[in-house]
This record gives structure tokens, sequence and C-alpha cells, in this order.
């Protein structure tokens, strides 16, 4: 493995770079005055469209899409330090370049398994940011982190399919753009192999039968950013088969194609998350006096710092590492790598966030400082895409395999 960056990957982290620093960073004061101004939360600051253009004009679109049909063309390994440096500013960046999740995930689902209907009608205008989508899997009722417990029902009746079930924490519903739901439910809950019950179908938005109940809120925030995570309800909800992805069955092999490049993206975002907060301790350390030296001075304020510069260190590795393998073995082949960063990760971010926040004292858990919504998010992702005792588990299996 080179651990240097290949020119196309230093060109655009350079013009990511002068994009962040010129236009996003600036923008993060002023998309929260704009709004508190708006009639509804969870529509978008006017400067939010405006960074939106920006990037589009510079050429920082759709980077997550490694199919140079619809995105840049980029591998993981290409796209890794880019989503890192976006995680810096999690709740604009990513969605300015349109890269923010569950956006990019459905559409790596609709390129890959959509027929050309489809894609027509929901991929192309979720590729030109003009709407925006959702991924209804979760259920309040079961242990929905495994997918076989999964009980909303999808029910063929002639050339439709009937859907019922009760869905919470979907993200990006909130959102007034919101037009297309993916919704997994089962169509074979009777059958033999649990992993081929469950199908995903095309849901849109103003469907009868679809009801946005209410917004859910996580550790008492509401993700404007990402649209909000709202729990729904399906109430005999028909659309035509045609809306069908994939094939009856495949619900759970799909879901697993979308996670995968998913978690890495994550990963690399949670990264930069860090870096903002080392960035953010430091500045506060040396500025701030405590019993008569600064704050940089104290033991325990350096030992937080070198730790949490050693611990990013070693994550970047891991995360490069498992981009690289999906590469160039596929995400069957990294299976080990993509479990390893989606435990260790999360777990080690929301600590570096926390040291921050205790340096920062009272202004750590305020609104003045990004940091108590960054931790919030980071330990939001210890749960999101399968809780970390989910991947343990896997892991640990995978391991014991070879001595047994």
């Amino acid at each position: 493995m080179d651990f240097a960056f290949d020119a196309r990957t230093e060109e655009l982290r350079g013009e990511l770079l002068a994009f962040m620093d010129e236009h996003v960073h600036p923008a993060e004061a002023t998309a929260e005055e704009q709004r508190a101004a708006l009639a509804s939360p969870w529509d978008t600051p006017p400067v939010v469209e405006e960074l939106k253009a920006e990037a589009r004009r510079r050429g920082l679109w759709n980077l997550f899409l490694p199919d140079a049909e619809y995105g840049a063309g980029l591998t993981n390994l290409q796209y890794a330090p880019l989503a890192e440096i976006t995680g810096r500013s999690p709740h604009l960046a990513p969605t300015a370049l349109n890269c923010a999740a569950p956006d990019t995930g459905n559409m790596e689902l609709l390129a890959q398994f959509g027929t050309e209907e489809q894609k027509k009608r929901w991929l192309e205008p979720l590729l030109a940011g003009e709407i925006r989508s959702a991924f209804a899997m979760t259920e309040p009722e079961v242990a929905s982190s495994d997918a076989t417990n999964i009980e909303t029902r999808i029910e063929r009746d002639g050339d439709e399919y009937v859907i019922t079930g009760r869905k919470w924490y979907i993200s990006g519903a909130m959102h007034p753009g919101c037009e297309i739901f993916i919704v997994m439910g089962k169509t074979d809950p009777e059958g033999a192999d649990p992993r081929r019950q469950q199908s995903m179908v095309l849901v849109p938005r103003g469907a009868p039968g679809l009801e946005i109940r209410r917004a859910m809120r996580v550790y008492g925030f509401e993700d404007h950013a990402h649209g909000g995570h709202a729990e729904i309800v399906l109430d005999g909800v028909r659309v035509p088969a045609a809306n069908l992805v994939g094939e009856e069955g495949g619900g759970f092999a799909i879901a697993q194609a979308r996670l995968g490049p998913g978690r890495i993206h994550h990963c690399m975002r949670l990264i930069g998350m860090a870096e903002r907060a080392i960035e953010l301790m430091c500045r506060r350390a040396v500025s701030r006096t405590a019993f008569g030296e600064p704050l940089a001075r104290q033991g325990v304020v350096q030992e937080w710092i070198a730790d949490s510069r050693v611990a990013v260190e070693q994550l970047r590795l891991l995360v490069l590492k498992t981009a690289w393998l999906m590469d160039t073995v596929g995400n069957r082949g990294a299976h080990t790598e993509i479990q390893a960063i989606k435990i260790a990760t999360p777990r080690t971010v929301v600590g570096i966030i926390d040291r921050a926040i205790q340096l920062h004292g009272a202004g750590g858990v305020s609104q003045d400082f990004p940091l108590a919504e960054l931790w919030a998010a980071a330990r939001t992702l210890r749960l999101a895409d399968g809780p970390d005792e989910v991947h343990q588990r896997s892991l640990a299996r995978r391991e014991l395999k070879r001595y047994v």
C-alpha cells in the first residue's frame, strides 16, 4: 500500500480545503442565523443553496460515487481523505457537495440496482441535488439491527405492492424536499432462508397511507442538516410493482451492498470531526489560563492532546487500509477491516470530542461551539449502520473460525 495520495486526490484535496476555508466555515454561523428565521426548521437556509452552487461550479459535486457515469469516478481510497475534510463541518460540507447521507447510500443503491425508469425518475434529480430521499429500515418494535426481525409487510396484490408497517429514525424524512422513501420489509415472512424474506420498494412522498408522524431527536438535537429523523407509518400504502428495487427476496443483500461504502464514509468524516475537536482543544489550551499558567502547560491537557493525536493517526491508517482493500479485493475481502473501523472509529472519536468538551468547560456543552453537536453525531454512529456489538459479534466469529 502506497501511503502517498495520487495526483488526482491531491488536486481535489487542495480545491476542497480552499472551498472549506473560503466558503463553508464562514457560512456555519450564517446557516444557524438563517435557520432560526425560517418558517419551518426543516427548510434549507439560503446559504446552503449558495454553497451547493459554488461546489458545483468548482467541480466538487457527487465525489462519493465511484461510477464515473454518475459521479466523480473516484476509488474508495481517493474519496476517503476528501470525506475526512468534509467531516470538519459535518452539518454543512457534505450537503454542499451533494455527499450527505442518506442520499449518498440511496444514490449508490439506485445506480447499482435500479431499473432505467427508476434511475430517470429518482436517481437523476438526486444526482442534481434537486430532491432529497430517505431509507426506511429501522423499526421501534423489534431489534432491527438484525434485519431478519423486521416486521413491515410488503404484499403483492396484482400489479401493486401493499406496504404496512411502522419505522423510526428515518433520516431525511422531515426535509420538505424528501420525495422518495426506500422501504425495506418482508415479502416472504415464512420463507425458509431468513435472509431471503426481505425486499425493498420505492414509496413516493404523498402516497396515500404514508404518514410522517413526528421528528425524532438525537440527544436532544434535531438534525436539520440531514433532514431530520422521523417516525413514519405505512398503512396499506400501495405502489406499482415496478417500484420493486432489484428482485423479491433481495433486500438483505442490497442493504449490505448499500451499507458497506457508507460505513467508510462515516468513519472518514468522523476522523475529520476529531481533527476539528483537536484544533479547538489546542486553541483553547493556549488561550486560557488557570492556576497561574496556560492550560497548555497543564500535564493532563498535554496528555489529552497527545493521546488524541496518536488515536487519530491510528484510525486514519486503518480506514485508509480498509478503503484500499475495498478497491483491490472488494467489500467481502475487506470484511474484517470494515467491521474493525466501524467498531473503533466512533468509539475513539467520542472520547476525543469529550476531552475537547471538558477543556472548554461550560462552553463545550453550549451552542457557541460545535463540540456538543459533534459529540452527539459521533455517539449516534455507535448505533447507526449497525451497533458496535453486532460488528463485534461478526468479527469475533470470523476470527474464531480459524481455530474450530
